[in-house]
């Protein structure tokens, strides 16, 4: 028999070389022929997430790799986002690049190993929701003391909402419910339960414009009972996580049983651990209320307690102090001086009351009716003899005015001119009023004036002996 080598030298159709797009084109026919479904585990590696929205990535283990790409298509069925070091299993078909001649997995599913794909990307939700603050405890409001109206955001068939009013009915009466129903799992419930919060918040600042503030929701419960990863993933959505961050009333997450997280119980003012403690902190009971105010009264007895044993031990560790026992002597001496100065201010006091009483004695016997007569008697006696006194005093006084007025009219009366006039005396005055004492004064013909005791005349001078007598 003939070889297959052999044969095909002479094979007109082997001879026939092939281009190289149709040796890929046949290679790809092959492999995707061939490996139409393959499931691949391997370690992602050089992962980039294209501005198209489609994965590149490359497959590996110890010995050999495989690149692979999940298009936008496929990848948005998986719930996490994967990055190099992850161990995957990947489900897809084999095919070749023919551009660079190169195969590679196209991958229509993606599950990591160890873990599942819903926890790993509830897991990368949480990290990445963090990491923008949006759990935050700053963030979170406090419910108010005595909620009157709740909104209760679950399903109308779930067992949840059903637990919630029985626990309010038994607990209070003063709270209002607004049931709000919505589905809690399946295609479509997180968009649902993003409206129902949305449509709250509106109703609230519908009521505010209005000022109908008795009608607002105080508070707004989300959840629904247990299940599993699959049934709570709802309340894992971003969006949920966002519209409970965005609200203006308080959220309580109340999802599953105490053991289940989701990412509303991170996003939420408060976690309840399952829908029936949601209820028990919204319900204004007043037993509760008094059991807390005990539990504060004691714990805060307890605190006072503490310090007051604190300040006893620091008090008496500073009563071992020197520095305490000079302190001490400086009270003791102050206290003395105080003392002192307070016997002084007393002493003093005494006496400045004894000298204001006698002045206040002798100020009232003085302004008493008696004394007001005695002393109006013995002033009127003094003001009769003063004015006797002075009446003699002012005739006495008179009298010698009037005697020294008669000796000094006397005097004056002697020393007069008028009165040597009077004697027949007479004065002579030149016409300028000049007194004329000498003859030689006078000149022949001159005229003077003689002043006489009575009446004046006026004189021609004939003849004056001008001679000096010696």
């Amino acid at each position: 028999m003939k070889s297959p080598l052999l044969l095909s030298l002479f094979d007109e159709t082997e001879r026939r070389p092939l281009t190289v797009s149709e040796l890929t084109s046949q290679v790809r026919g092959a492999l995707e022929a061939r490996f139409a479904s393959v499931w691949v585990e391997g370690e992602i590696s050089n992962f980039r997430d294209h501005v198209s929205g489609h994965w590149y990535f490359v497959l590996k283990d110890e010995a050999a790799q495989l690149r692979a790409a999940c298009f936008r298509q496929h990848n948005a069925r998986i719930r996490f986002l994967p990055y190099d070091g992850l161990q995957v299993r990947a489900r897809g078909h084999l095919t070749v690049y023919e551009p660079r001649g190169e195969y590679q997995l196209c991958v229509e599913a993606l599950d990591p190993v160890g873990i599942g794909a819903l926890w790993l990307a509830f897991e990368q939700l949480r990290a990445r929701l963090a990491a923008e603050g949006l759990f935050d405890p700053a963030h979170k409001r406090a419910l108010p003391l005595l909620p009157r109206r709740v909104a209760v955001v679950t399903s109308p068939s779930g067992a949840a909402v059903h637990d919630i009013l029985r626990v309010l009915k038994r607990r209070t009466r003063t709270v209002g419910i607004l049931f709000v129903p919505v589905r809690v799992q399946g295609e479509g419930a997180a968009q649902q339960i993003v409206r129902a919060i949305e449509l709250l918040n509106e109703y609230n600042k519908q009521l505010a414009a209005s000022r109908r503030d008795n009608e607002r929701i105080d508070a707004i419960i989300v959840g629904r009972g247990g299940g599993s990863i699959e049934d709570l993933w709802a309340f894992n959505e971003e969006d949920v996580a966002r519209a409970i961050r965005a609200s203006e009333i308080p959220v309580i997450s109340a999802v599953g049983h105490e053991t289940d997280y989701t990412i509303a119980d991170f996003a939420a003012d408060l976690r309840a651990p399952t829908p029936s403690a949601a209820a028990e902190m919204v319900a204004a009971c007043e037993d509760g209320l008094a059991v807390r105010i005990e539990d504060l009264a004691r714990a805060l007895a307890h605190a006072m307690r503490l310090q007051m044993l604190r300040a006893r031990a620091r008090l008496q560790e500073a009563a071992m102090s020197p520095a305490f026992d000079e302190v001490r002597d400086r009270l003791r001496r102050a206290a003395q001086i105080q003392a002192q100065l307070g016997a002084r201010l007393e002493t003093a006091m005494k006496r400045r009351l004894n000298v204001e009483q006698r002045r206040l004695a002798a100020a009232r016997d003085a302004i008493s009716p008696r004394g007001l007569s005695q002393r109006t008697a013995a002033g009127r006696v003094r003001l009769t003899r003063a004015e006797t006194m002075l009446d003699a005093a002012m005739r006495a006084k008179i009298e010698a005015k009037r005697h020294r007025l008669s000796e000094t009219s006397a005097a004056l009366d002697a020393l007069s001119p008028l009165a040597v006039l009077g004697r027949g005396y007479a004065l002579v005055q030149k016409t300028n009023g000049e007194l004329v004492r000498r003859a030689r004064d006078l000149g022949k013909g001159e005229t003077v004036l003689l002043r006489l005791a009575e009446g004046e005349a006026r004189c021609r001078v004939e003849e004056s002996d001008a001679a000096d007598s010696t």
